[in-house]
């Protein structure tokens, strides 16, 4: 039987092996991704000055949800953080998943962040 700490540890090793191809400079920051079982949070991160440039979460008091771990609650948050990166002046960015599957409440964050003006 695989157990909740094991799935995490499998998915930090593939996030690792990633983010040694993947970074975010400062005309394209990456966007990263972090999921639990209740939240979502989504970061637009300059690595090369390691700064955050943005950031939007389900705890975030500006969004008003039913539910903070499912798709809507996701979609918002992707709205949200493309909002606020755009008035930072980003509009493209490199997506960085954080080792989960690109399925259910990342793919809907990263759709939303589509619509809402980032390319990625």
């Amino acid at each position: 039987m695989i157990t909740k700490a094991d799935k995490n540890a499998v998915r930090k090793k593939r996030h690792g092996r990633v983010r040694t191809k993947l970074s975010g400079t400062q005309e394209r920051p990456r966007l990263n991704v972090f999921r639990s079982s209740q939240h979502i949070y989504a970061q637009v991160i300059d690595d090369v000055n390691g700064v955050t440039l943005a950031s939007a979460s389900t705890l975030d008091k500006d969004l008003s949800l039913n539910g903070t771990g499912n798709v809507e609650a996701a979609k918002q948050v992707g709205l949200l953080v493309a909002k606020r990166a755009t008035e930072k002046g980003v509009t493209e960015v490199v997506f960085d998943r954080g080792g989960y599957l690109y399925h259910g409440r990342v793919k809907a964050l990263a759709e939303a962040a589509r619509e809402a003006g980032l390319q990625f």
